[in-house]
């Protein structure tokens, strides 16, 4: 019998970290809400279920004994109403439903950084730089860890995301080799990227981590100004050198410390080697 159960919340994140944990050790339930189109991930056994449906949400949950959980939602639209829906509502729709909410020991709840808008403090933002979302997105990701935090006093973490990458998520290489993407020009603009196999990693390791703070930055360990970025993944797609577009300042540098000294690391710290690896995956599958 595994000694522990987690829950999933979520999509390629949670699948990818599920398949980082020890079969032996992690028996994994997810949740969807919708029926899948393929066969289920034999590492996960899958149960449908609505947040926004108490009683089927409950049915899911009546005979499972869940120790730890993964909350890494995908809100269905760009509105507000859908990121309220995803963040506080749904994770409270989830701990109201959760029989025996005492015996859960770890909660991760993935958001991102946009809970720092783009006038955070220079030159570097940590977990300390106070707070100001720009827009709903990191407003909702905020109300969320109000909710994590005052549900599950030191059971939850809040790992903060920079942009991901990776298999599947090249979509900003796709518009540099059509020469539909312009970058930013001037001062301020900078990109921090995790690929989406370190922030499994990261999941992982805070599920199961002792003692951990209330938050952590996960994303790789160098930020790029926006302009280097584009134009070396241009050269490295084969498209045309992207078009300046002047834009006021919008971007900030993040700091991975924290995670780091809990103990985890990227395998890919920088995210031009990391970009490159996965170019060549796609160019050897075609």
């Amino acid at each position: 019998m595994n000694p522990n159960t987690l829950l999933l919340i979520g999509g390629d994140l949670c699948a990818r970290t599920a398949n980082t944990l020890a079969p032996d050790t992690w028996a994994c339930i997810g949740l969807r809400r919708r029926a899948m189109d393929a066969a289920p991930d034999a590492r996960i056994h899958w149960r449908r279920a609505d947040l926004g449906d108490p009683a089927a949400l409950a049915g899911a949950l009546t005979t499972a004994s869940i120790t730890h959980l993964l909350y890494a939602p995908a809100p269905d639209a760009r509105t507000p109403e859908a990121y309220a829906r995803a963040y506080p509502l749904g994770l409270r729709a989830l701990l109201d439903a959760l029989p025996g909410l005492d015996r859960l020991q770890r909660c991760v709840l993935v958001d991102s950084t946009a809970v720092w808008g783009p006038d955070a403090a220079d030159p570097w933002v940590d977990e300390d730089t106070p707070t100001a979302p720009a827009d709903f997105r990191g407003a909702a990701m905020l109300e969320a860890e109000s909710l994590l935090h005052a549900r599950l006093p030191g059971r939850g973490v809040a790992l903060r995301l920079s942009g991901l990458y990776g298999p599947g998520r090249l979509r900003l290489i796709d518009g540099l080799r059509a020469g539909r993407i312009a970058t930013p020009d001037g001062p301020g603009h900078w990109a921090n990227r995790i690929h989406i196999d370190d922030a499994a990693r990261a999941c992982a390791h805070l599920l199961s981590l002792d003692a951990p703070l209330p938050c952590y930055i996960g994303t790789d360990d160098r930020p790029i100004p926006t302009a280097d970025l584009y134009d070396a993944l241009a050269r490295m797609a084969g498209g045309p050198p992207p078009a300046r577009e002047p834009r006021p300042p919008d971007g900030k540098r993040l700091s991975n410390a924290r995670l780091r000294a809990s103990g985890w690391a990227p395998v890919w710290p920088n995210m031009l080697d990391g970009y490159a690896a996965c170019l060549a995956g796609e160019q050897a599958k075609s």
